[in-house]
């Protein structure tokens, strides 16, 4: 199997939260329960459970997943673009020979609906995992690099055994990133082609 460049989705290769916030805003509509939806798109990463478990009682979340997700569809697909840098360090990850493989919290019908509006082309797709519940897939896929901009992608690197690479497009700091384990930390993603072009397969940094 061909080695393979893993990344996150959700402000990693793309930023969703134009879409987020009006998706949350119409599922308070919808359901009468107040999201701060401000607020919600501050914090991005963890499962959608976890979000909505701050605004829905325990027995109400489950519903609210559905519904949400119903509106997404609508709400949050079109306004998300990608971030700075993304477009050219997956073209990168190709001139090296190397796969692209995108491993995610995000529902895989949802984030494969990202990637084809944005012409953003991954040879695998992996959703609904969040920080350890990733390496699996990081393994599976041939990953030798995982790049995220939360320090959940930096535990789910190195519970895989790779290196993580951290870019501090999202909600957590460089220094939160290095001492969640980060081998790397860019500021964006117009970082990564230069870094990538460093290693050669089997030369890669220490995880």
């Amino acid at each position: 199997m061909t080695a393979a460049v893993g990344f996150d989705l959700d402000m990693t290769l793309i930023d969703s939260r134009p879409g987020i916030h009006a998706a949350y805003r119409a599922l308070t509509e919808r359901t009468g329960v107040f999201v701060d939806a401000d607020l919600a798109v501050t914090r991005l990463g963890p499962p959608l459970r976890t979000e909505l478990a701050h605004w829905f009682p325990a027995d109400q979340v489950e519903e609210a997943v559905t519904t949400y997700r119903a509106l997404y569809v609508e709400h949050a697909i079109t306004p998300a673009v990608p971030t700075k840098g993304a477009i050219e360090a997956l073209a990168a990850v190709r001139e090296l020979g190397l796969r692209v493989v995108v491993v995610t919290s995000k529902l895989g019908r949802l984030a494969a609906l990202h990637l084809e509006h944005l012409g953003l082309v991954a040879d695998e797709l992996a959703g609904d995992l969040f920080a350890e519940g990733k390496a699996t897939a990081l393994t599976e896929h041939g990953v030798r690099w995982y790049v995220g901009d939360h320090v959940a992608d930096m535990v789910a690197a190195r519970t895989a055994g790779v290196p993580g690479i951290g870019v501090a497009t999202g909600p957590c700091s460089p220094d939160e990133l290095r001492d969640a384990g980060a081998a790397y930390v860019l500021d964006d993603l117009t970082g990564l082609p230069p870094l990538l072009r460093r290693f050669s397969v089997g030369r890669e940094p220490a995880a």
